[in-house]
């Protein structure tokens, strides 16, 4: 019998919580997050919101929840973990929704603590606003928090698909940091990159084209997409 939906996300949460890879993600995000805040804020100039000045640091925070993704699904399959895995749950598409769900989770938790960091360094060191309003700081917070959950989904289906640490490591991030700039520096079309639409979230007139709403919709394609191959890579595999 398969065990109960609640228990398979609570099995892969306490999982995520026993990697120290993890909890160091987690624990450090906030400190790195401050730490550029506070650099921004000291390069600002005058009337800088400190909303705004935690917002620069996303691009930043992005490796954070793509660590969380790529460490769920990587250090499973680096070893022999993942056939105890689905000894124990055999329905391969429940495992990989748990831990998913895991790593929305985690993923948040992290974006959050790190968007508090940066938002209070921000605060205490910029020369503008130090505590944002609903139009200048809270609703692009709330939209970049949802933005790093959903690259954090990203770089935990292309893990899975790939069943590399090292390679969805490298992939995600050189798509995200290298493949995405360059190709914005030379074509309008790189808004329908999953970070660059995602940006719309939290940067809402950065693109002519797309809008929040827009934005969102491409990224969540993009998980879409990612998470259905890699469901459909891991049915067919005997382990």
């Amino acid at each position: 019998m398969s065990a109960p939906p609640a228990r398979v996300v609570t099995a892969e949460l306490v999982k995520l919580r026993g990697l120290p890879a993890v909890v160091g993600v987690v624990l450090g995000t906030p400190v790195v997050a401050a730490t550029l805040a506070a650099a921004h804020a000291a390069a600002a100039a005058a009337g800088a919101s400190a909303g705004g000045l935690a917002l620069a640091t996303v691009p930043y925070l992005q490796v954070a929840t793509v660590l969380v993704g790529v460490l769920a699904a990587g250090t499973e399959h680096a070893g022999r973990q993942i056939a105890t895995t689905l000894t124990v749950t055999p329905a391969r598409w429940r495992h990989l929704a748990a831990q998913s769900l895991a790593v929305a989770a985690t993923s948040a938790l992290t974006a959050c603590a790190g968007l508090a960091a940066a938002l209070t360094a921000a605060a205490a060191w910029g020369p503008g606003d130090g505590v944002p309003g609903a139009r200048s700081g809270v609703r692009p917070l709330l939209g970049a928090l949802v933005a790093l959950v959903l690259v954090g989904l990203l770089a935990h289906a292309v893990t899975v698909l790939t069943r590399s640490l090292v390679g969805a490591l490298v992939a995600t991030l050189t798509l995200l940091l290298v493949v995405s700039p360059l190709v914005a520096a030379v074509t309008e079309h790189a808004r329908w990159l999953p970070d660059r639409a995602g940006s719309l979230l939290y940067l809402p007139g950065r693109d002519p084209v797309l809008g929040p709403v827009g934005g969102g919709l491409v990224l969540v394609a993009w998980v879409a997409a990612a998470v259905l191959a890699a469901g459909c890579a891991s049915a067919r595999r005997d382990v």
